[in-house]
């Protein structure tokens, strides 16, 4: 079983090694960098730790990173992709415990969920904008594909291979609309979409969407979401996914991902 970790990166010369670092030991093996045109040594640093990176002409944004994140894993024979941001917003520790779930066959697409309360969010470093309209957002986009996910809008995922291949993710935009057209095609084709809780972490080395970017990503998942009709998409679980094969070794780390203290 491969798993392939992707992430994308701009100006992260300051957390790329600690959240590389920071990955479980046992997934650092395949490990690919997206770097859009960083000009603070990002490519060097992630050069000197032995990483796959991938300097791309030119800053594609967001999505466009992904996109070539994504098509690089999936051409490489990975099992199961994992998208982790080089700004260590996200903890990479609990990398594993995504693998794990799709892994042992729980689900097909997992991510993190940041938000329990308020009162976490905002001491975690979130603004009170970004909090209220994830919120909003999130309750929109559960009501309208009858879900119930804590938040639609976490940077930290995992897909086993075949869902990411299925979805039409080149046609997605390079902006950060980009994650929520995936998210959306992941549940509109019936796929097993979970959760687990992750901190919540905003610190001055984090990358976030402006305000009037965020505006802007907004109208457009709304948009999105009204270009999906929940009476087109599949029952959830529906896209029933081959087991994946794994060796004793890698059946004994998914069985300590979830359960530790055995």
């Amino acid at each position: 079983m491969k798993v392939v970790i992707v992430m994308p990166v701009f100006n992260a010369m300051q957390t790329l090694e600690k959240t590389y670092l920071g990955l479980p030991e046992s997934l650092r093996q395949h490990v690919i960098i997206g770097d859009n045109q960083s000009t603070d040594g990002t490519f060097e640093l992630a050069t000197r730790l032995g990483l796959d990176v991938m300097r791309h002409d030119k800053n594609y944004g967001y999505g466009g990173n992904l996109k070539r994140l994504f098509r690089h894993a999936l051409n490489h024979g990975a099992d199961i992709v994992v998208e982790l941001h080089g700004d260590y917003q996200y903890e990479p520790g609990l990398v594993d415990i995504l693998v794990a779930y799709i892994a042992r066959g729980y689900f097909d697409v997992m991510q993190g969920n940041r938000m329990r309360s308020r009162d976490e969010a905002l001491a975690g470093g979130m603004h009170w904008y970004r909090y209220l309209g994830n919120r909003l957002l999130t309750m929109f986009e559960n009501m309208w594909f009858g879900m119930n996910l804590g938040e639609w809008h976490c940077g930290l995922r995992a897909f086993r291979a075949e869902a990411l291949a299925q979805v039409p993710f080149q046609t997605y935009p390079d902006t950060h609309a980009f994650a929520n057209d995936l998210l959306m095609d992941c549940v509109m084709k019936g796929f097993r979409v979970a959760e687990i809780p992750v901190p919540v972490r905003y610190n001055k080395e984090s990358s976030s969407v402006p305000i009037l970017g965020l505006l802007d990503c907004s109208w457009k998942e709304i948009w999105a979401t009204f270009k999906r009709p929940p009476w087109l998409h599949k029952p959830y679980g529906s896209a029933a996914l081959p087991p994946l094969r794994m060796t004793e070794e890698e059946q004994r780390q998914t069985v300590l991902a979830l359960n530790p203290a055995d």
